[in-house]
């Protein structure tokens, strides 16, 4: 008999959230007892109070990881023992579906739809990747004369601080989980404040699945504090850290003030989209306007600039807006829902500031260019497309991280390349054409850690994320991500003639 579909809002009315961290093994409230209240985008309902988490509290954290790591209680076991573990962990997030997707969605706004469907599956599948791969994954012998054996060996860097953004809270942090717990690593995780709630309860499921304690903390915090004590600590070997290029420039800054820690920074994006008039322009439309405003455009890879060829610009710029009403925003608590809430209020701020800018600079908007839903008490943009956008506007150079579209026209395929290159910013790109010679000549022109081709945001775990330019260093996903993660190290022995 199959399960009744879930009634969302009562089951969102029934929580009771604990936002304490949690450090080796147990939920603890702060050092200083302090905390903050967290309130839905959807609606702006309380969900409860979280430690705001600071320097002590890191250190605590930080304390126990390195005793879980000294210890090698976890880094010690066989890849296969930590793989199992993982599995179990794995096993958990798909257990616990249903309470990690609502989290999700009342944390950050997205659609249950996508929480259920995207979200909480993708997480356990890099779980699963990570845990699956540490068994294959084989070290070096290398070529040297018969006096010598030469080993190259990959260790686990230490302890791992991962500070996560709040657009794909549960996502993110597996990107950074899987490869650095799979390879023997402690983790410290700080979470977003926006969005704490998943971390904390991934981290109770990766306990109940066997994780040793000490090995997996998680220290919620506020405005950047935790986050800032994290990267500064002197007892911390690498940042993971997903989030704007801004930020990003400070955990440089603070791995020089401290350590010298590795630093991997996955950053911004303002991906550019690529048209010309051989594509099938029907599905190019609706792929454009899918990834743009799934997620509510809060994706560092959306395809904000729409560069289309002049022969086309204006019929394939009235066919994606006219898709823009499918878009429309509406309760996240609905399964129907496509389009939720922005994070919060001072983000759906920003982006209406960007459309304003736009207007202001000549822009023609096509669709939307307003809040809704203002009734709901949560935080909602249209789906809007501008058109008349050049490269030197605001809207076409910053990443606005909100459902917002711009569409700019290129005369050939040089000027096309050129515009799309003209960016601060190189995480991802799309050709469209069928012509084969011209979407290769394109795709490998394009400076970007990935080019999709008569499609956008098709993968998977086995291929590296992660940008040229200011969108970071470093490729979370694949095995390029033990990369961050572990040590190489060289043991040459002597071997003596008989």
């Amino acid at each position: 008999m199959n399960n009744p579909t879930p009634n969302w809002r009562e089951r969102a009315a029934a929580l009771a959230l604990d936002g304490r961290a949690l450090v080796d093994g147990q939920r603890v409230a702060g050092v200083s007892g302090e905390t903050f209240e967290k309130r839905s985008p959807i609606d702006g309902r309380r969900l409860g109070d979280v430690v705001r988490g600071r320097a002590e509290d890191v250190d605590r954290a930080v304390a126990a990881a390195r005793a879980a790591f000294d210890d090698r209680r976890w880094a010690g076991k066989a890849p296969a023992v930590r793989k199992k573990i993982l599995q179990r962990f794995a096993d958990g997030i798909l257990a616990a579906k249903e309470e990690l997707a609502l989290l999700e969605t009342l944390d950050m706004g997205k659609p249950i739809r996508w929480s259920l469907a995207v979200d909480v599956p993708a997480t356990a599948r890099c779980i699963t990747w990570y845990a699956e791969a540490v068994d294959k994954v084989y070290d070096e012998i290398a070529p040297t004369a018969d006096n010598a054996l030469a080993l190259i060996t990959r260790e686990p860097m230490g302890v791992v601080g991962a500070i996560v953004p709040w657009n794909y809270p549960m996502i993110m942090a597996a990107w950074k989980l899987g490869p650095a717990l799979a390879a023997g690593n402690s983790v410290v995780l700080k979470p977003s404040e926006k969005s704490p709630f998943t971390a904390l309860r991934l981290a109770e499921i990766a306990i109940e699945a066997g994780l040793p304690p000490g090995v997996f903390n998680v220290v919620p915090g506020y405005g950047g504090e935790a986050g800032e004590a994290l990267a500064l600590h002197p007892d911390v070997d690498a940042i993971g850290f997903t989030g704007s290029t801004r930020i990003g420039r400070r955990m440089l800054e603070y791995a020089g003030r401290s350590n010298l820690k590795r630093v991997y920074n996955e950053l911004g994006g303002k991906s550019a989209f690529l048209v010309f008039p051989d594509a099938d322009l029907g599905r190019a439309a609706e792929t454009v306007a899918d990834s743009i405003f799934f997620n509510q455009g809060e994706s560092c890879n959306a395809p904000s600039r729409l560069l289309v060829h002049d022969s086309i610009a204006d019929e394939f710029a009235a066919r994606v807006a006219a898709l823009a009403p499918k878009y429309t925003p509406a309760d996240p608590l609905d399964p129907a829902t496509v389009m939720g809430a922005l994070v919060d209020e001072q983000q759906m701020s920003t982006v209406l500031g960007y459309i304003d800018a736009g207007l202001a600079e000549g822009a023609s908007c096509l669709a939307g260019g307003r809040r809704a839903r203002a009734d709901s008490g949560g935080f909602y943009v249209e789906p809007t497309v501008f058109a008349g956008v050049t490269n030197t506007m605001r809207i076409a150079r910053e990443e606005i991280f909100g459902p917002v579209l711009s569409v700019l026209r290129f005369a050939d395929e040089a000027q096309a390349v050129a515009m799309a290159n003209a960016s601060a910013y190189g995480l991802q790109a799309s050709v469209w054409s069928d012509n084969v010679h011209r979407a290769h000549r394109v795709a490998r022109a394009l400076r970007a850690g990935t080019v999709h081709v008569n499609q956008y945001d098709e993968d998977d775990m086995t291929v590296p994320f992660g940008g040229y330019k200011q969108s970071g260093n470093g490729r979370d996903k694949s095995l390029h991500a033990f990369d961050k993660y572990t040590e190489l190290k060289t043991t040459w022995l002597r071997i003596n003639p008989a």
